[in-house]
């Protein structure tokens, strides 16, 4: 027996024979609840499997048509490949008919066919007058020319017919793919004697098996599956479009309610902002206006929620770009359909796709902005990668973030991303699969370049600028953003700007543009020019500390003798601070500052020393010196130390071995 992974949903008004009809196919009496039996409507989703004659299992979800239940049919329909519209033969099209398949075709479904129930209980010529208001009805829709079935539950008319005619249909339907991720919507969740905490729901992607770690969206719950049940018979593996039940250890019944969505871990990011494609029904009563407040329908969640649009007001019949924000977060994923009800009366208005899982706020002044969702509706992949690669900056995105933004996984995304980074439109600087659009990395060279270029100008006297502080003026922000819940655009885990920022160096060297050490950076052009008298005083400076010796001023004797009490002390020490960059000073510790003659002439009297003695102490380095303090003798004697001329042993010092 070929098992083919489609669900059926019913759809239809209050009353028109949905639930029989599911009995009468199935055997299975999906109300289950007490108060369903006692008022005899559904209120819940009902569950079904139903065998067809070729040997096909399917699942059958019946969903309630009362409009107070509206937001359980949307819930239930979310998953299904084929709707069976369900019309009654004695009373015909009526206002849940039209809204199930304004519902249906909001979310997608493209397959189905319409039954016309209690067919025994109308003769022939009403019959045909029914079937020819129904034709009518679905002019323009999905079901245009689909088949109408007449039936009854009662005598079995018409249900053979029926059978066979979804058997052709989900023929040509192709089973659930298992691209993406996991994921399983809840409807349900309860405690089961003797196993803990169930819950239940359509998989719609990808697969989970037994044993496997998963997370509860949106709260974040970590949980492992123990058991997996499929139409109630045990399985190893999820399989998507199939009604499943998970089993969940050390979770409680209070942490996974409807709505939620059960998911591999990281492959999701709540968020309480959506970029939508937005269809406005010709049924709407009214134009829409921004910051509307309506319920938002996706999955098996129900969240109130504020329309925000680039115009003041939308008119019915329209196709839009919008933004809708939340007052909870949801978990989503581009592709994903939506239904949007009005908040005050009840009724469904429009629907469409999720453009954009974690977008940022959309200005309604900057038209840009508003064009780039287009771009994301009817983009080519790599325009849709490229799109999020340069909203998310010099943040970039890992192969995990961006497969959330974008929909696409595995050899579908890497592919993508190998012919984006040959023909050099984006490039990956970490070895943990981050990318970084070109545009984005081009900015940040000419953005250093302004950086050097203005601290030259404000620093005519200094040859480079200090790495860690370009760094810091390039990069802002901080590299560790908010991890949780998003409210826009956020990168999820700390950013390795080092690596980025050692590809921007590495880009502008290539081109000849700046020129860089390891501490310190500088443009290629510049150099320090000084003028006759700014010249004299560096000279006069480095003349005073090499005609000194041994004895060394202090800078700020040093500046006084070059410039006199009346001078321009700040720029003689902006001359002192190039003599020690030059290497025409060096400082030996802080305070004392050297000509390198001086030095040299100390370790040549000290090598020759110890070539003679082998070892010295301090009071023979004294008398080597001509008698000097110890205020300038220990820091000679360290610094010939620190330079490996000497090593010390206890209170002598000796030659190093290569000295």
């Amino acid at each position: 027996m070929e098992t083919k992974t489609v669900i059926i949903g019913t759809a239809g008004h209050i009353d028109h024979g949905k639930t029989t009809l599911v009995k009468a196919l199935t055997g299975t009496d999906t109300d289950r609840l007490k108060e369903e039996k006692e008022r005899g409507i559904t209120i819940e989703l009902g569950f079904a499997k139903l065998d067809l004659p070729s040997g096909v299992s399917v699942g059958v979800v019946d969903v309630p048509g009362h409009e107070r239940f509206v937001k359980n049919m949307v819930a239930g329909v979310a998953g299904v490949d084929l709707v069976a519209l369900v019309i009654a033969a004695d009373e015909g099209v009526m206002p849940q008919t039209k809204e199930h398949l304004e519902i249906c075709q909001l979310l997608g479904v493209k397959h189905g066919l319409v039954v016309l129930t209690k067919a025994d209980m109308v003769d022939e010529e009403w019959l045909e007058l029914v079937r020819d208001d129904v034709r009518d009805f679905l002019k323009g829709t999905f079901l245009e020319d689909s088949p109408i079935i007449p039936v009854s539950a009662v005598t079995g008319q018409g249900l053979d017919e029926l059978l066979k005619e979804l058997d052709r249909i989900i023929a040509k339907i192709p089973g659930r793919q298992v691209k993406g991720p996991f994921r399983l919507p809840v409807d349900r969740s309860f405690v089961m004697k003797g196993f803990g905490t169930v819950v239940t729901g359509t998989a719609i992607s990808g697969t989970a098996s037994v044993g496997d770690e998963v997370t509860i969206y949106p709260p974040g719950h970590e949980s492992r599956i123990r058991n997996i049940q499929i139409h109630g018979k045990e399985s190893e593996t999820t399989v998507p479009g199939l009604r499943t039940a998970l089993n969940l250890q050390g979770i409680s019944k209070e942490m996974v309610q409807r709505g939620m969505v059960v998911a591999l871990p990281s492959s999701l990011q709540p968020s309480y902002l959506l970029d939508l494609e937005f269809y406005y029904l010709k049924s709407a009563a009214k134009p829409l206006k921004h910051r509307a407040p309506v319920r938002l329908h996706v999955g098996t969640a129900e969240v109130i929620g504020r329309i925000l649009l680039k115009e003041d007001e939308i008119e019915p019949g329209t196709m839009n770009y919008c933004q809708i924000k939340l007052e909870e977060p949801v978990a989503v994923l581009p592709g994903d359909r939506y239904v949007i009800r009005s908040y005050s009366p009840i009724r469904t208005i429009g629907g469409g796709r999720i453009l954009n899982p974690l977008p940022r706020k959309r200005k309604r002044h900057k038209e840009w902005m508003w064009k780039e969702l287009e771009r994301l509706a009817k983009g080519e992949p790599e325009e849709i990668i490229e799109i999020h690669l340069k909203n998310a900056g010099y943040r970039g995105l890992s192969r995990s973030e961006l497969a959330i933004r974008t929909g696409f996984y595995g050899k579908t995304l890497k592919k993508l991303l190998d012919g984006l980074l040959s023909s050099g439109k984006i490039i990956k600087f970490d070895a943990e699969d981050r990318f970084v659009a070109m545009k984005v990395l081009e900015d940040l060279m000419e953005r250093t370049l302004s950086i050097l270029e203005e601290y030259h100008k404000n620093n005519p006297l200094v040859e480079a600028m200090p790495k860690e502080e370009l760094k810091s003026k390039l990069f802002p922000v901080t590299a560790s953003t908010r991890t949780g819940v998003s409210r826009g655009l956020d990168a999820t885990s700390k950013v390795p700007i080092q690596k980025l920022f050692n590809k921007v160096l590495e880009g502008l060297s290539r081109k000849g543009k700046i020129a860089s050490d390891k501490d310190s950076v500088r443009l290629s052009t510049h150099k320090i020019k000084l003028k006759g008298e700014e010249e004299r005083i560096k000279a006069k400076l480095e003349k005073i500390f090499k005609e000194a010796g041994l004895l060394p001023p202090s800078m700020d004797e040093a500046i006084e003798k070059a410039v006199g009490p009346n001078g321009d002390k700040e720029q003689a020490k902006q001359f002192f601070l190039l003599l020690v960059r030059e290497g025409k000073l060096v400082k030996v510790k802080d305070g004392i500052f050297y000509h390198p003659d001086a030095l040299e002439d100390i370790q040549q009297r000290v090598v020759d020393y110890l070539k003679e003695h082998q070892e010295m102490s301090v009071p023979e380095f004294r008398k080597l010196c001509g008698g000097l303090s110890r205020k300038f003798m220990i820091p000679l004697l360290e610094y010939l130390d620190s330079k490996k001329v000497t090593i010390r042993i206890g209170d002598k010092r000796r030659l190093r071995s290569k000295s």
